[in-house]
């Protein structure tokens, strides 16, 4: 039990820090001062973006999302906030369980049951509102 009277949402390290962008190839040309190297790339058809992963050594990595279509939220984001930090992502070992801690807590929620993300893992959301900044459970694959 924490301190704030409820189980803590069971999260390992930080996997990544997700930036919304217009276009992959030009953020990935940018973020190559910090020594960042393109890693992975693919279309996630079911969230309408394309993502890539970049390693900054030693760090961590950083995530691009890159509309696919005008349905995908990431045109809503971009037309709002431009260019800019979308979301961190925490790793999970079982996001079932993570799920179920939040829901325990009262922690508001933007996905109910986990879905499908890159590489093949499975993800779900916690809403902004929750903690001042989108967040990100994943379950790598």
């Amino acid at each position: 039990m924490s301190p704030t009277g409820f189980d803590a949402v069971p999260v390992g390290p930080l996997d990544h820090v997700a930036i919304a962008v217009h276009d992959i190839d030009t953020a990935a040309d940018r973020y190559r001062v910090l020594g960042a190297e393109l890693t992975h790339r693919e279309v996630v058809a079911g969230q309408g973006v394309e993502v890539a992963f970049l390693e900054v050594p030693g760090t961590t990595t950083i995530e691009l999302l890159c509309p696919t279509n005008d349905e995908s939220p990431i045109v809503r984001f971009l037309h709002s906030r431009g260019e800019s930090l979308h979301h961190i992502c925490f790793r999970v070992a079982d996001i079932e369980a993570a799920l179920a801690v939040a829901r325990k807590a009262g922690v508001r929620m933007i996905d109910d049951v986990p879905r499908d993300g890159a590489r093949g893992s499975r993800i779900a959301f916690i809403h902004p509102e929750a903690l001042g900044v989108l967040v990100e459970l994943k379950q790598p694959a």
